[in-house]
């Protein structure tokens, strides 16, 4: 359990994922992220507002799951009124430590509905990597193993998207490029079929860059759509984060990437209670590390 350690313990385990060549000179997953944000900020011409409003939105989300560590409302003001942890990034950028745990039940469809008629299809599953020195990619803004594992769990599902291409670019994720890729190959779907997302928002700006290496939005442009209301969950098109996200909802590590699954099966079995938004087709990305491992997974309700 995460608890069972101190803070300090736990920050110093989850950094043991960054390179020793980096972790020696005091780089962290925290301040990765934190330079990642920076560059994004400049370079895109963003407000810090919108940041801030990610995590504000996963909060409100967080209000109505039952299972979040997390069950209020933060305002944006108090967001970027919080103690600095990695300059622009502030205290309630991060997602908490958390306890927690998940389960699935995996079959085939000729089981599964010897049991229910509400069950979920996974179309498609990728998963991809990136370097593990950081500093050796192209682009920080770019998660390549999302774009590769995306895209291998659409060409699964056989809904057929246009490639995307992995930027040479600092605010290019390669691994989730590449995940993404191979999953929307898989399953045959692309970024328009999807109708809700849960992405892995260990800090703020992963959700920009996730929503952009999974081709939801151009290079550049995730902070115009969430700034218009374009994630949200009762208004907006795509809504990403019913659950609240690793934000509110809380990370647990290993069992962060099934509790995603869970949402997305609860959403498109109708049974999200008060976060139920109108949804067929599902996608969760699960991130390890700073982009270093990425599986992106799409599902979609049985017919």
């Amino acid at each position: 359990k995460m608890t069972h350690r101190t803070t300090g313990e736990s920050t110093d385990i989850i950094a043991s994922v960054t390179h020793p060549a980096e972790y020696k000179h005091g780089v962290t997953l925290s301040s990765f992220a934190g330079l990642t944000a920076r560059h994004y900020l400049e370079r895109f011409d963003a407000p810090r507002e919108s940041l801030a409003t990610v995590a504000a939105k996963n909060h409100e989300n967080g209000v109505d799951n039952p299972h979040a560590q997390f069950q209020k409302e933060v305002a944006v003001d108090t967001i970027l009124e919080s103690p600095i942890i990695a300059d622009p990034l502030r205290l309630y950028d991060f997602c908490p430590v958390t306890d927690g745990s998940g389960a699935l039940l995996l079959c085939s469809e000729e089981t599964a509905r010897e049991y229910t008629d509400d069950y979920i299809v996974i179309s498609g599953v990728d998963g991809a990597t990136d370097t593990h020195v950081v500093h050796e990619r192209e682009d920080p803004t770019v998660m390549g193993g999302v774009v590769e594992s995306g895209n291998g769990a659409y060409e699964m599902s056989g809904y057929g998207p246009d490639d995307i291409d992995v930027a040479e670019d600092p605010t290019v994720m390669g691994g989730v490029v590449e995940s993404g890729n191979g999953a929307y190959e898989m399953s045959g779907y692309g970024p328009d079929d999807i109708d809700v997302a849960e992405l892995h928002d260990m800090f703020t700006i992963l959700e920009f860059l996730q929503m952009e290496g999974l081709g939801f939005a151009e290079q550049g442009e995730a902070w115009e759509l969430v700034e218009d209301g374009y994630t949200e969950r009762d208004t907006g098109e795509l809504p990403i984060n019913t659950s609240g996200g690793l934000k509110s909802k809380g990370h647990p590590l290993g069992a962060s990437g099934v509790a995603q699954a869970v949402e997305i099966y609860e959403q498109l079995t109708g049974e999200a209670g008060p976060r139920q938004v109108d949804a067929d087709v599902g996608l969760c990305c699960n991130v390890g590390g700073f982009g270093n491992c990425v599986i992106t997974t799409i599902m979609e309700a049985a017919r």
